[in-house]
C-alpha cells in the first residue's frame, strides 16, 4: 500500500480539515495501520486505556483461531477484564468527564413539531430508572430482552438499561411482521418484550402493539405493560402471546389509537418508571460476556442471531466512530439509520456515546412532511457530520438542489449499507457537501460490528464508489474461487486474515452455522460473502454479494459495474443486475431498471442501454435481458433483495422468507413484467 499516484479522478482532503484531524494525512494512516498489524497488542492496549476497567485483562488483547481444520473457531478480546458498557458510555462522561450537561441527543420526531433535547445526565437518569424496572421484573445478567420500538428516546434508554444490568438486548426493527418478531423472540428465548402502541412513518400508522399481540403460541401469565407519554388508550381483548414472553409497553403516539390491553400482563411505561429510582449500580461483566444479539437474514434459512460481546465491541465502535468521522467535541453528528439495524447500534448508540458525542436521533423519513426534511434538520442543529444510505441519496437526487437548505455547517459526509454508484456519489459531494466535504464510503456488516474498509476523511484521497482501504487492525485479501490469494489488480472473494476486537463471536445457539457460513469455504479466513476488486492503486471496490458476481464465458464480472453503466443513462433512476443460466455462456446478465419520472420503457430504450453497457465495459458485458422494474424489492433498511431478483429472472416462484421485504407487492409486479422480458 503506497500513497496513490493514479491519474484517475481523485478528490483530495481539504486542508482546513487536515489541520486538527486525528489522522491528518495518508502517511499518518499508513504508519498507524502498520502498527495495528505488526504490534496489535500495543495498538489495542492504547485504545483500551481510554476506558474504565473494574478488573484489568489477564490475557492478550486478541486471541483467535480462523482455521476450521485446526479446531473450533473463536475470538477473544481482553480475556480476564471486567467492565460495563453502559458505565463507559454514560457514567464515565458524567462522573469523570464533566459532560453531564452536554447534549447527548437532539430527538426529532416524525413531525417537526415533536422534538426534545436529552443531556448526558438526563440520559443516565432515564437509563437507571429503566434498568431498575427491568430488575424488578426479574431480569438478570444473561437474560435476553427483545425490543420492538420506533426511533424514540426510550429505545436508547432500554438498550443501555440492558447493558447496565448485564442483560442481552435483541432489537427487532419496528416494522417486521408478527411472525418475524415471534421468530426472533423465540430464538433468543427473551423473557421481556419492550414495545409501543404504534408509530407513524410519514403518514402511515404502524400499530406495533397490535402486531406484537398477533403472536402464534400459547398464553402464559403475567406480562408487564405501561402508560403512554402522549397517547390515549382503551382496553380490548388480547390475542394469545407466545410462551415465556413478558411485555413492557411504551406508547408514543399523538392519536387516539385503540390499543389492545390486558391488565394482568401489560404494564404502562410511565407508571413503571415514575416510582423507579434513578440510581442503579452497573453489573460488572467479563470482557467476553454477550452484549447483544442482532438478527440478520441469510439468503436461505431462518435469520442468524449475530452475537457481539462487551469489551471488543466497545473498543472497535468507539475507535471507528472517532477516526472515520474525525469526531471532535463540538461536532453535531447525525446518522439517519434505524437502531433496529447494526448501523444504528454501532453509530447512533454505542460509538457516538463512547466518544461523548452529540447526535441527532430521527424518527421520521426523508420526504415527510416535505422533501427537504433532511436538509431542514441539518440546518436546524448545525449538523457537522452526516451519515446516510445510498438509497436515500438516490431518492433525494431526483428532487435536485431546489429543496436544499443552509448546509454550510457540514464538514464530512458518509454512506453506508451498499456500494454507492459514482453518479450518486458525485451529487452527494457537490449538491449536499457543496464540493468541500469528503465522502466516507464505509463497507462493513452486521457481523463485523464496525467499519472494516473505509476512507479516513483527512487522510484518504477518494475515488467515487470505492471503499478505499482497510481500517486499523483489518487485514483484507482477495481470493480466487479455488482459494488462491490474488496480488495486485484482482477481483474475487473478499476475506479477512485476522480478527479485530468488534467482530462477531458466534451465531446465537448455533456455532456450527457460524463456522459453516463464515469460515468453512476458505479455512484460515473470515469470508464476507462479498465480491471485491482491487485496482492498480490498491483501492478496494465492493462488487456486491459474491453470488451476484457473474461468470460469463469464463469472465468474472461484477454486477455493480454493470449497474453503474446502466444508471449513467439519463432515463434510469436505479438498476440491479443478477445472473441467469445460459446454455452457451454458463451465465448471462439479467438487468432490472427503474426509470425516472415520465420516462417510458421501450424497445429503443433497451437497445440504448445494451449499447451503453457494451461501450462502457465491453461486448462480454452486454445484457441478454433488460426488464422494466417500476420498483425493486428492498428490505426495510433499503437494501435490494437480489435473491428475489434472481428468482424472478429464473421464474422460480417459491420465494421463501419475505419477512424483511418492505413492500411484498413489488414481487408480483416484477413477475408480471418478466413475461415480456424473458418468457
Amino acid at each position: 500500500m503506497v500513497v496513490p499516484e493514479s491519474q484517475d479522478k481523485m478528490f483530495y482532503p481539504p486542508g482546513d480539515l487536515q489541520r486538527d484531524a486525528h489522522v491528518p494525512d495518508f502517511n499518518s494512516y499508513l504508519a498507524s495501520y502498520r502498527k495495528s498489524l505488526e504490534n496489535p497488542e500495543a495498538f489495542w492496549k492504547e485504545i483500551a486505556d481510554e476506558f474504565f476497567w473494574k478488573t484489568p485483562a489477564t490475557g492478550p488483547m486478541l486471541q483467535h483461531n480462523f482455521d476450521v481444520t485446526k479446531g473450533s473457531i473463536y475470538v477473544k478480546c481482553m480475556e480476564g477484564a471486567k467492565t460495563n458498557m453502559c458505565y463507559n458510555v454514560l457514567d464515565r462522561h458524567v462522573k469523570e468527564g464533566g459532560l453531564g450537561e452536554k447534549v447527548a441527543y437532539y430527538w426529532e420526531g416524525n413531525s417537526p413539531d415533536h422534538h426534545m433535547t436529552i443531556t448526558y445526565c438526563q440520559l443516565l437518569s432515564h437509563v437507571c430508572r429503566c434498568a431498575n424496572v427491568l430488575k424488578q421484573m426479574g431480569v438478570k445478567k444473561g437474560d435476553r430482552v427483545s425490543i420492538y420500538l420506533p426511533m424514540i428516546p426510550e429505545l436508547v434508554y432500554t438498550m443501555l438499561a440492558c447493558a447496565r444490568i448485564g442483560a442481552v438486548h435483541s432489537i427487532v426493527f419496528a416494522g417486521f411482521s408478527s411472525e418475524s418478531l415471534c421468530e426472533r423472540i423465540m430464538d433468543a428465548q427473551s423473557s421481556v418484550l419492550v414495545t409501543a402502541d404504534g408509530v407513524y412513518r410519514g403518514e402511515k400508522l404502524i400499530s406495533l402493539k397490535q402486531i406484537a399481540d398477533e403472536f402464534p403460541g400459547s398464553r402464559q401469565p403475567p406480562l408487564f405493560t405501561s402508560r403512554s407519554c402522549w397517547g390515549r388508550h382503551s382496553e380490548s381483548p388480547l390475542p394469545p402471546f407466545p410462551s415465556a414472553v413478558r411485555l413492557l409497553l411504551t406508547c408514543w403516539l399523538v392519536c387516539c389509537l385503540q390499543t389492545p390491553w390486558d391488565a394482568e400482563c401489560d404494564v404502562f411505561w410511565d407508571e413503571a418508571m415514575k416510582e423507579s429510582p434513578d440510581v442503579c449500580e452497573p453489573e460488572w461483566l467479563d470482557a467476553e460476556n454477550p452484549l447483544f444479539i442482532l438478527y440478520t437474514s441469510g439468503s436461505t434459512g431462518k435469520p442468524k442471531g449475530v452475537l457481539h460481546t462487551v469489551a471488543g465491541y466497545l473498543l472497535y465502535t468507539s475507535l471507528t466512530f472517532k477516526y472515520v468521522f474525525d469526531h471532535h467535541h463540538d461536532d453535531v453528528y447525525w446518522c439517519t439509520a434505524d437502531i433496529g439495524w447494526i448501523t444504528g447500534h454501532s453509530y447512533i448508540t454505542y460509538g457516538p456515546l463512547a466518544n461523548g458525542a452529540t447526535s441527532v436521533l430521527f424518527e421520521g423519513i426523508p420526504v415527510h412532511p416535505h422533501v427537504g426534511r433532511f436538509w431542514e434538520i441539518i440546518e436546524k442543529y448545525k449538523v457537522t457530520k452526516f451519515y446516510t444510505a445510498p438509497t436515500a441519496i438516490r431518492l433525494l437526487m431526483k428532487y435536485g438542489k431546489e429543496p436544499l437548505y443552509d448546509l454550510s455547517s457540514l464538514r464530512i459526509l458518509g454512506t453506508v449499507g451498499e456500494p454507492i454508484n459514482p453518479e450518486a456519489w458525485q451529487w452527494y459531494h457537490e449538491a449536499v457537501g457543496q464540493g468541500r466535504c469528503p465522502v466516507v464510503d464505509t463497507f462493513w456488516q452486521t457481523e463485523t460490528g464496525g467499519h472494516v474498509l473505509t476512507p479516513l476523511p483527512a487522510a484518504t484521497p477518494l475515488k467515487p464508489g470505492s471503499a478505499t482501504f482497510p481500517f486499523f487492525g483489518v487485514e483484507p485479501t482477495i481470493l480466487s474461487e479455488h482459494g488462491e490469494e490474488l496480488e495486485g489488480e484482482a477481483e474475487g472473494y473478499l476475506v479477512f486474515r485476522r480478527p479485530w476486537p468488534g467482530i462477531m463471536r458466534t451465531v446465537y445457539k448455533n456455532h456450527e452455522r457460524f463456522e459453516n457460513t463464515y469460515f468453512k469455504k476458505f479455512p484460515g479466513f473470515y469470508v464476507t460473502g462479498d465480491g471485491c476488486r482491487r485496482d492498480k492503486d490498491g483501492y478496494y471496490w465492493i462488487t456486491g454479494r459474491i453470488d451476484d458476481m457473474l461468470n460469463v464465458s469464463g469472465h468474472l464480472m461484477s454486477t455493480a459495474e454493470v449497474e453503474a453503466a446502466l444508471t449513467e443513462h439519463p432515463a434510469v433512476a436505479e438498476a440491479a443486475v443478477v445472473s441467469r443460466p445460459h446454455k452457451v455462456k454458463g451465465e448471462c446478465l439479467y438487468c432490472f431498471v427503474t426509470l425516472k419520472d415520465h420516462r417510458e420503457f421501450s424497445h429503443m430504450l433497451v437497445e440504448e442501454l445494451k449499447r451503453q453497457v457494451r461501450e462502457k465495459i465491453g461486448p462480454i458485458a452486454t445484457p441478454d435481458f433488460i426488464q422494466n422494474a417500476p420498483a425493486l424489492p428492498k428490505t426495510r433498511s433499503g437494501k435490494i433483495m437480489r435473491r428475489i431478483l434472481r428468482q424472478v429472472a429464473r421464474n422460480e416462484k417459491d420465494l421463501g422468507d419475505l419477512s424483511t421485504l418492505a413492500d411484498p407487492k413489488v414481487v408480483e409486479e416484477l413477475f408480471s413484467q418478466r413475461c415480456e422480458a424473458a418468457a
